[in-house]
């Protein structure tokens, strides 16, 4: 079962990042900004939400479950398995067991995290060194949070967050199990 990820049941900020042209293809892949996760994503997201409150942090989601159309697309864009899910292999994402997000302070000003959210280069890595110890720091947080909620994370993306062993548990999905489509 997917739940929509809104306010304010979700205390988060969204910015869908395919739904707009801010995101590493420079060009909406999602028709609209839905947000959706599996219930037990949810739920881990409800605790890392209940960790960060204490430290005046809340999260800003850039993506959440993502159909498999839209995997295929991002692959036939760049297909980078060192950043990409092949789609026949499954992305995390279209299992809605997956969440790219960041920090943000009371403000909703982001966090410096040393790179922004879809940078395929190796400082997107976590415990990469050439960023500033600021970033470092927050990134630091982030993963903390995160893994301390119960979510597994992604060492060449900072922002990438996902349930542990989801290929095993969540089967992939694509546009039809949403109440209204993504996809164009």
């Amino acid at each position: 079962m997917l739940i929509e990820i809104v306010a304010p049941k979700f205390d988060v900020d969204l910015e869908i990042a395919y739904a707009t042209p801010n995101n590493f293809m420079g060009k909406a892949v999602y028709s609209r900004p839905g947000c959706y996760l599996h219930a037990d994503a949810a739920e881990v997201l409800q605790r890392a939400i209940a960790l960060a409150r204490p430290l005046g942090l809340r999260f800003k989601i850039f993506d959440a479950f993502r159909p498999s159309e839209a995997q295929w697309v991002l692959w036939e864009h760049t297909p980078d398995p060192d950043f990409l899910a092949h789609p026949e292999r499954g992305s995390p994402h279209s299992m809605a067991a997956a969440i790219d997000l960041t920090l943000v302070d009371a403000s909703s000003a982001e966090l410096d995290m040393g790179t922004a959210f879809d940078d395929f280069s190796a400082q997107a890595f976590h415990g990469d060194l050439s960023i500033s110890s600021v970033a470092q720091r927050n990134r630091a947080v982030l993963l903390g949070l995160m893994t301390s909620a119960g979510w597994d994370f992604f060492r060449n993306e900072w922002w990438h967050y996902q349930l542990f062993s989801p290929r095993e548990t969540y089967p992939v999905l694509d546009d039809s199990v949403l109440p209204i489509s993504m996809m164009r």
